[in-house]
């Protein structure tokens, strides 16, 4: 099976614009961008995927040895990159996907131009001088809870991580989101999301980022979005009006605006 049957990849717009990879956060799979698709389709080759154990991605390739670390699925996403032959496209990482385009580019820096980091958190555990927005006990209760119940873990906390109080489509799109994904596969991942720490691969990132942040966000608050930013070698930081942890569902205008204007400036579009 190829990795574009594998991670389920669409593509949307004209193959010969400057081609955009849209990877998704835990928990999500590539349905979480259709707000931002149709606004980036006109000028860009946009291309979507599920991670393996979300979406429509190949159950059976789910492994979770493989899948306990951030680089087993970085390593699917050079796979891919390499099988698409692009060219010099851009990595748009939504949340814990941030971390897992960094590592791809790490790992592969010719196959990759530029990254976009949406809500990235590189460790989302307070250490030392560190702030990640969340003790350690803090993190076991959550794992402890969405071990428990997912489905029910999934209700309460969507609503506290899309923020938006007031806009209970925002909450329902991503608890649909997260109850579509299976519960065993679930847990893994989001082990592998909060207890990582991809602090050491900041520094070795090469392509010029963008990192988005939103201005209230209790998952990546913006003290971490500032934390990244100072710590890639080349980055511009961004923070959105947009609140809540994703901004491609709370304001896609903003998102696609932002993400559109950095690209302009940076020369990159065909």
């Amino acid at each position: 099976m190829s990795m574009s049957d594998r991670l389920h990849v669409r593509h949307h717009g004209s193959p010969g614009a400057t081609p955009l990879v849209l990877v998704h956060g835990f928990g999500c799979d590539q349905s979480m961008w259709h707000h931002v698709v149709p606004r980036l389709a006109d000028d860009f080759h946009v291309v979507t995927l599920d991670l393996v154990g979300a979406g429509g991605s190949d159950r059976s390739a789910w492994d979770p040895r493989r899948y306990a670390t951030l680089e087993g699925y970085a390593e699917d996403l050079v796979d891919l990159l390499r099988e698409l032959d692009l060219d010099q496209p851009v990595l748009v990482g939504h949340s814990v996907s941030a971390m897992i385009t960094a590592y791809a580019q790490v790992m592969a820096p010719e196959l990759v131009s530029r990254l976009v980091m949406i809500g990235p958190s590189p460790r989302y555990v307070d250490e030392d001088d560190y702030v990640g927005g969340f003790s350690a006990e803090a993190i076991e209760d959550l794992l402890s809870a969405l071990s428990a119940n997912y489905v029910s873990w999934a209700r309460t906390m969507a609503p506290v991580i899309a923020g938006n109080p007031d806009r209970p489509e925002v909450h329902g799109e991503l608890a649909e989101a997260f109850c579509r994904m299976d519960p065993e596969v679930a847990e893994v991942f989001a082990r592998t999301t909060f207890l990582s720490d991809a602090r050491e691969i900041l520094p070795r990132v090469t392509a010029p980022t963008l990192v988005m942040q939103c201005s209230e966000d209790v998952i990546a608050p913006r003290a971490v979005g500032e934390y990244v930013a100072s710590r890639l070698p080349d980055a511009e930081l961004v923070v959105l009006r947009a609140t809540g942890h994703c901004p491609q569902l709370s304001d896609p205008e903003e998102t696609v605006a932002v993400l559109r204007e950095h690209l302009t400036s940076a020369n990159v579009l065909r």
